[in-house]
């Protein structure tokens, strides 16, 4: 969420999808149908057995040899394999993750006015709307979004937070400090599953930059013509989701070219590396293309957690990672420069990360 100076952009008449979802109009605008190559399948069979791995994060932490062991070799799996997986026994209270849920919700309950308060101007990334939007014939998801960066303190945009609902950033901040809490943890044991000292990202991070997304999908009576978010990877390290209780499934990766559903484990949360961590690893790990889908009954409610290095951070592959089999895949560059450079572009798959190809032509200014 790096702050980033936008010369003004024409983005056209954005439709609130909240407030089209009141109106109910006879056909969906023409903004939010996606071409056919960009429309999802949905899946009327019973869903599959969950696939992607579960972590148990108390193995991790506080299980005998066997388990800690076991549960690193399936950690390095999921990083390997999936560039997803989901945490259960986080250490995160239950009523935290309750609490954070209903003040997002109550968020997005408020009157639009109230909402449009706090809004996002085109080109930026925090406040209410939608982000990634750079023009006015650009195809628009199925979601509002509020977005707001936490830390360190001079990415925050004060007059973006809001005084309603009550108690709002009084439980963004306590949630915000257990997530990153969590996030410096994983990246422990991760750091490990590459023979790499526990606090190898911490020290080189410096001070983490963290930013919060909550995303609102309502129902949409035609789910097979929309995306509730376009694919793309994160230019984050980890992303961290959790997904509203009671909230149909709409997460999706791209698994082997095919869309694979991610059905959220009750109180888990669902983790994915990021663009930052696939180029510190040499593309050992990767982060992987997702995008969400709609319902055409119920609403959707997540909030995701962005956790990256700080922007004065310089970021190449780590030359343990990098070998006459393993040659270099990224160049060194500043992750200020990526951040910007992430936020000024559409959501497009796994485009951005071009910028950090060794093969890349994007130009760096």
């Amino acid at each position: 969420m790096a702050p980033v100076p936008i010369s003004p952009i024409n983005v056209g008449h954005i439709d609130d999808v909240q407030e089209l979802r009141k109106s109910g109009p006879a056909t969906i605008p023409e903004r939010f149908v996606r071409d056919m190559t960009e429309r999802p399948t949905l899946d009327t069979a019973p869903p599959s057995p969950n696939t992607v791995p579960v972590i148990d994060f108390s193995r991790l932490v506080k299980g005998n040899k066997e388990e800690h062991k076991s549960e690193m070799l399936e950690l390095t799996r999921a990083c390997e394999e999936w560039g997803f997986f989901q945490v259960i026994n986080h250490g995160i209270d239950l009523s935290m993750l309750k609490s954070i849920e209903k003040v997002a919700k109550d968020f997005f309950m408020l009157p639009l006015d109230e909402k449009q308060k706090h809004q996002m101007l085109p080109g930026t990334v925090q406040g209410y709307g939608q982000a990634f939007v750079f023009s006015e014939d650009q195809k628009l998801d199925w979601c509002n979004m509020f977005a707001l960066g936490l830390e360190p303190h001079f990415i925050r945009v004060p007059k973006l937070w809001p005084t309603e609902p009550l108690k709002f950033s009084e439980t963004v901040e306590i949630y915000s400090g257990e997530v990153r809490k969590l996030c410096q943890h994983l990246l422990e044991y991760i750091a490990m599953t590459l023979n790499l000292r526990a606090d190898f990202f911490e020290e080189m991070f410096g001070v983490a930059v963290q930013a919060i997304r909550m995303n609102y999908y309502p129902p949409c009576a035609r789910p097979d013509l929309v995306l509730g978010l376009s694919p793309h990877s994160d230019g984050s390290a980890l992303t961290v989701l959790q997904q509203g209780k009671g909230s149909p499934g709409g997460l999706q990766i791209l698994k082997d070219s095919k869309w694979v559903p991610v059905q959220p484990v009750p109180n888990a949360f669902v983790i994915n590396i990021g663009d930052t961590l696939e180029v510190l690893t040499n593309g050992k790990y990767k982060s992987v293309e997702h995008r969400a889908v709609t319902d055409r009954e119920k609403d959707r409610l997540s909030i995701v957690t962005f956790y990256a290095p700080s922007y004065e951070t310089e970021l190449g592959p780590i030359p343990e990672l990098v070998d006459e089999n393993n040659p270099c895949k990224y160049r060194t560059y500043n992750h200020g420069e990526y951040s910007k450079h992430y936020v000024t572009s559409k959501l497009q798959g796994k485009k951005t990360l071009e910028f950090a190809k060794v093969e890349s032509k994007i130009a760096t200014s």
